[in-house]
């Protein structure tokens, strides 16, 4: 076959589409055909076989060689020589076949190809029994292809990757190439530039500022089988959930995944709660973005060790009965040159029109959910997190920014929908996948959206027309609870509704209680920092505030370091306070937020029926004081706790207030006990309550009362709406 002199010099370059059609082995339909191979430079060239036999090859032109061979066509190696430098045997990485199979391409064509990453990216191992690396990436508007890296002198002209066609998919089969070899692929652009870039599906990157991918393959044996196991029938929405939140890199700094598993196990469970939840774990090239803006989706950042560290973390918290949280992106992107932005020379992960693909606020770009191969990255990106590092859950951050076109958007600079509107259509179908696809395949997770707006249907099943969301982070309690806590408790009385207010649309949704990294940055202070009064009466405001959030409806979510009152804000840069917890009110303070936990997790009132309006009941009668708010909560057996709140800086005597029955109530927490550096202040433990309910108490100064009933009454099954109904 005679080959045009210019598709031999794009070969040469490495700047052809299809070199496996040139250079490799042809057979010709007979026991004989042609090799080639490029070795520029080279003196003589020879391909010898498995059996022995051998092939000089001729040069043709550009450093490319040929030679006919006769009999059957195996594997073999190329021997090149050089006037000035020593032999170079190597194998013939275009020889090999497509690791890359037709149904994967249907797939991945059609946008649906759940575990994406065992596809595309590197992947370390042996084809035709020789050792070495497979790697795919989609680039559909290359021109070309190469792979770079320490393992080829970062020249790509030799290692360039044939297009799998109409796919976009561009492959190579590289022998030699094994575990920790860095790597970037080298991309031909419409417009004739070459341009270098991470790989989007690399599971491992090197350490930021380095920005090479890494090829990788785990080792690790997993021992959580129980965990996963228990996980698989679980329902989280009617389970005992409170979250400490925590960026890794300053919880305590210097620690790897590895050398903080023990640490962060023995201390979230000491502390009672029961996930972890990490802020981003993927690759991210500045640390000041806290992991939200991510260059690598399937990589775990590289500053705390390698991707089975992490393994090993999740894997212990696992054991000692933690779940595992982590903030999840996928909203927008870093617009850094090696990464994903413009990835083959054109908006490609991108929405194309930067009305939609461009973020106003962050001066990131928006993913564009309507396209295929990018919803289907993102969804098994979900996926891989979850099946390759056991995750229990992802939340998914700034939601609000994907549900609308207009988000942060002044009029003329957003595009409306085909109807007109303001929705982000393709963005509520992605994430409509995203948690059919999570929940089918892995029963037991829950995917939580951080969602500002009043957006319906957040938690609603996606065959309701819902989201398909586990939980909904609850951020108008946020921002009300805050700011009614913040003010002195002399004025307290004039703004009730700033906190009960939730209790109006508390069950419209399944809904997280979150005091999170984002209320303790930027000039807000610490939780602490934010209570009014001297040091005693900030610590009882806080612990105020944590029993009456323990106690609301919903599941809780607090901060790293707000746990013993640290008291600057936040800093990525820095780790906390841990010496205040040599403090007494400090420890105190960490010791009643353990004892919250646990005494939480022991009353299924608390948590059983989250969601359900029925399970709740507003308590106020007969006495009225606008500082004290008071509400109880029962499961479906008929258990009940009453959660009596005063957020005044005194003390109540013979506060009168209608229980929901008669009978004996136990003080099973008092914010004010003296353990926890309170007053003392209380009930000596019990509260009698009249056979119609009325009772007679005492409240603690700037205290919570946690009240539990002695009796419990059996109940029927609940009816279709959910309310309990006694015999």
């Amino acid at each position: 076959m005679t080959i045009a002199d210019d598709i031999l010099n794009q070969v040469s370059s490495g700047s052809y589409y299809a070199p496996h059609d040139v250079l490799g082995i042809h057979p010709d339909g007979t026991d004989s055909g042609v090799i080639r191979v490029r070795r520029p430079l080279a003196a003589t060239v020879t391909a010898t076989f498995e059996n022995g036999r051998s092939v000089t090859l001729e040069h043709l032109a550009y450093g490319i060689w040929e030679g006919e061979y006769q009999g059957d066509a195996t594997a073999y190696t190329v021997t090149a020589t050089y006037e000035d430098a020593p032999d170079y045997v190597a194998d013939d990485p275009y020889r090999h076949v497509p690791t890359v199979g037709e149904l994967d391409l249907h797939l991945i064509r059609e946008g649906r190809h759940e575990q994406l990453w065992r596809t595309l990216g590197s992947h370390a191992g042996a084809d035709d029994f020789v050792d070495g690396t497979a790697f795919a990436v989609w680039a559909p508007n290359a021109r070309a292809v190469r792979v770079v890296g320490d393992f080829n002198g970062w020249d790509g002209r030799g290692h360039a990757m044939r297009s799998l066609g109409s796919s976009g998919v561009w492959e190579i089969f590289i022998p030699g190439v094994g575990v920790g070899t860095t790597y970037k692929y080298e991309l031909l652009t419409t417009d004739g530039h070459w341009i270098l870039k991470a790989d989007p599906m690399a599971r491992q990157a090197e350490t930021p500022p380095a920005t090479a991918s890494v090829v990788t393959a785990s080792k690790y044996k997993w021992d959580d089988g129980e965990w996963i196991a228990r996980r698989a029938q679980s329902a989280p929405h009617r389970e005992a959930m409170s979250i400490y939140e925590l960026h890794f890199g300053s919880w305590r700094p210097g620690l790897s995944y590895r050398d903080a598993a023990d640490q962060l196990t023995e201390y979230v469970s000491a502390q009672g709660f029961t996930h972890v939840e990490f802020m981003p774990l993927a690759t991210h090239p500045f640390g000041g973005s806290w992991g939200y803006q991510v260059t690598g989706y399937y990589a775990p950042d590289a500053r705390h060790g390698s991707p089975d560290d992490l393994r090993y973390l999740i894997d212990r918290l696992h054991q000692a009965g933690l779940g595992v949280i982590m903030d999840w992106v996928p909203g927008h992107f870093p617009r850094d040159a090696f990464a994903l932005a413009r990835f083959d020379g054109t908006p490609l992960y991108e929405h194309a029109d930067p009305r939609r693909g461009e973020h106003k606020d962050w001066g990131t770009l928006i993913f564009d959910y309507g396209r295929h191969e990018v919803r289907n990255f993102l969804v098994a990106n979900a996926l891989y997190w979850i099946d390759e590092f056991h995750v229990d859950g992802l939340r998914v951050d700034a939601v609000a920014s994907m549900l609308y076109l207009d988000y942060s958007r002044n009029e003329g600079e957003w595009a409306p929908n085909v109807y007109g509107g303001r929705e982000n259509l393709e963005a509520i179908g992605f994430l409509q996948e995203v948690n059919a696809t999570a929940y089918r395949l892995h029963p037991g997770v829950t995917i939580i959206a951080e969602e500002s707006t009043s957006f319906p249907g957040v938690t609603a099943p996606t065959d309701h027309a819902g989201l398909g969301f586990g939980f909904k982070w609850n951020m108008g309690w946020m921002n009300d609870s805050l700011v009614y806590i913040g003010r002195d408790p002399l004025y307290r009385a004039h703004h009730e509704g700033e906190l009960s207010f939730s209790f109006v649309y508390a069950f419209s949704e399944n809904y997280v209680l979150p005091i999170s990294h984002d209320e303790v940055v930027h000039g807000k202070g610490s939780l602490i920092a934010r209570m009014p009064g001297d040091h005693w009466q900030k610590l009882a405001n806080m612990r105020a505030f944590l029993a009456y959030m323990w106690g609301h409806p919903g599941k809780q979510l607090l901060f790293m370091g707000q746990e013993f009152g640290q008291l600057s804000e936040w800093s990525e840069s820095r780790g906390l306070e841990w010496w205040l917890t040599d403090q007494p009110s400090h420890a105190q303070l960490q010791s009643f937020v353990a004892t919250l936990n646990t005494v939480y997790r022991g009353q299924s009132p608390l948590w059983s029926r989250d969601a359900d309006s029925a399970a709740f009941t507003r308590l106020g009668e007969p006495t009225w004081n606008p500082n004290v708010i008071a509400f109880a909560r029962r499961d479906l057996q008929g258990n009940a706790v009453a959660v009596i709140c005063n957020f005044s800086g005194n003390p109540v005597d013979r506060y009168e207030l209608m229980l929901p029955e008669g009978g004996t109530w136990h003080e099973i927490l008092n914010s004010d006990a003296t353990e926890y550096g309170g007053s003392g202040v209380g009930n000596l433990g019990v509260v009698n309550a009249a056979p119609d309910g009325h009772a007679t108490m005492v409240l603690p100064p700037l205290g919570v009362l946690w009240l539990q009933h002695d009796a419990v009454r059996h109940v029927n099954a609940p009816q279709g709406d959910g309310a309990v109904r006694t015999r």
